[in-house]
């Protein structure tokens, strides 16, 4: 939402490898993830200024079989009217739409209760099933879209993963993810490494 830092960045993704080609070649664009446990809601998906771990992501989709040959394209991304969750603004919109959306579930027993964040199959015990914080941030999109101030991407830092060493503070997959809404945000794709 706040235009106080450089509104360009460097995002990464991972993907098939004929996907990725067929992007580079301007054949295709990405899709955009629309599960109700994005992290970040919906949109196309990147791991700002960190090739190594998209192609660590890719690489674990690949050994679930979801991909049979990961591959990582780089892309220029203008955040443009961001969703920036190391703002104190974008945080306070989000906290008033959580409550709209606990207020909205209180009113009507039939919704059933909020979604909750969950744990998957992963070993450090984070909750990578983000089902309120997407339900939360879609709120958010429906009060706002159509209007100026409308989202053209979400960005979020994640401490994620074991601590990087005994007493730390620092986690081993702590990233910044980027989900982009407007395609047209996304000025270019380009070719990482060999």
């Amino acid at each position: 939402m706040s235009r106080l830092q450089t509104a360009f960045v460097l995002g990464y993704h991972g993907c098939e490898r004929a996907v990725g080609e067929a992007v580079l070649a301007g054949q295709t664009g990405l899709t955009a993830s629309e599960q109700k446990y994005d992290w970040l809601g919906p949109g196309i998906y990147f791991w700002e200024a960190d090739p190594l771990r998209a192609h660590e992501w890719a690489v674990e989709k690949a050994r679930r079989r979801k991909l049979t040959e990961p591959f990582v394209i780089g892309a220029v991304i203008d955040l443009d009217n961001c969703l920036d969750m190391m703002s104190r603004e974008s945080l306070n919109l989000l906290a008033l739409a959580y409550q709209s959306l606990r207020d909205t579930h209180d009113a009507d027993p039939s919704l059933g209760p909020l979604p909750e964040n969950q744990q998957a199959h992963d070993e450090d015990g984070d909750r990578l099933l983000r089902f309120l914080d997407c339900a939360v941030i879609r709120r958010l999109h429906a009060s706002i879209d159509g209007t100026p101030q409308r989202f053209d991407s979400v960005r979020g830092l994640f401490s994620e993963g074991p601590d990087l060493f005994p007493g730390s503070g620092f986690k081993q997959k702590t990233h910044i993810q980027i989900a982009v809404r407007n395609a047209v945000s996304i000025k270019g794709y380009f070719r990482v490494g060999p």
